[in-house]
């Protein structure tokens, strides 16, 4: 893990540098040692670390360039063939066999990729789910704490949502999940967080928001709310429960137990409002 961490920050340009020159020494190396002494392994690791660290067409050229540089060691050796064509021949089995490995990481290097987003994402919806969640608010958090910024935290709940299913079914219950989740991530800034911590309940996370930034995005989100279950005949409403950290929580539990307080105070108090509090202040 650490070892693909650094790859990740690593510089592409320095990593191409990298991979060339050690594809010219190992190429050297191939010419000095003889054909006694097999190298064939080692043109890999550029091969590999360029397919891994950048892309599969970078990964392509980086074995096109070893397989050239296989076959320059070979003509210099002055080893004789018996027959002209046959070092060109063996150049395009070893290209063959590099590209073969720059298709298979490059397949791996995906199939990890696709298995992390889904870890992190809410099937159903699309947005962080609540694992992912609890990871990045904790970050939030340290950093909050670290930088004295403030935060906030949206906790949302769809008020008589149990009725769009019972009424129209679970297909159209998802297409309602789905469409809120939609107007949360449009209706947000990048760096802003919206996760689906389980049934009809969603979390959204304000960075460096204090509350009177928060208002301002809450009444954009209500209004594009209002007019599309108006627009789809969704007799529905929304809670939520507003906290702005001016000082940061000592848990992401602990900040999700207030914002859920508020939501049910919201919910207790006749549905379709929002109760707001400031802590730190």
């Amino acid at each position: 893990m650490k070892l693909r961490e650094y790859l990740a920050k690593s510089s592409p340009s320095l990593l191409v540098v990298t991979a060339y020159v050690l594809v010219g020494l190992i190429g050297t190396v191939d010419y000095v040692t003889g054909r006694e002494i097999s190298l064939s392994i080692f043109y890999l690791f550029p091969v590999s670390l360029i397919t891994w660290s950048i892309d599969k067409r970078s990964g392509i050229v980086i074995s096109v360039f070893s397989a050239i540089a296989w076959l320059g060691a070979d003509f210099m050796s002055g080893y004789t063939y018996s027959h002209s064509i046959i070092p060109f021949w063996n150049m395009l089995v070893r290209l063959c066999f590099f590209l073969i490995v720059v298709f298979l990481i490059s397949t791996v290097k995906h199939l990890l990729k696709e298995s992390e987003t889904l870890a992190k994402t809410d099937f159903l919806t699309g947005v962080s789910n609540a694992r992912y969640f609890f990871e990045l608010a904790n970050t939030e958090i340290n950093r909050s704490g670290r930088f004295n910024h403030p935060f906030t935290l949206i906790y949302v709940d769809i008020d008589d949502f149990k009725l769009i299913n019972d009424r129209h079914g679970h297909n159209t219950g998802d297409e309602l999940l789905r469409t809120i989740a939609s107007i949360f991530r449009s209706n947000l800034r990048r760096i802003d967080l919206v996760a689906r911590l389980g049934g009809d309940e969603f979390a959204v996370l304000l960075p460096e928001t204090g509350a009177e930034q928060s208002q301002i995005i809450i009444r954009k989100m209500q209004k594009t709310l209002a007019e599309v279950t108006k627009k789809n005949n969704w007799h529905i409403t929304f809670s939520m429960g507003v906290v702005t950290f001016l000082r940061p929580p000592v848990s992401v539990d602990n900040m999700i137990k207030i914002a859920d307080d508020l939501m049910y105070a919201a919910k207790h108090a006749g549905k379709n409002a929002i109760k707001e509090k400031v802590i730190g202040g």
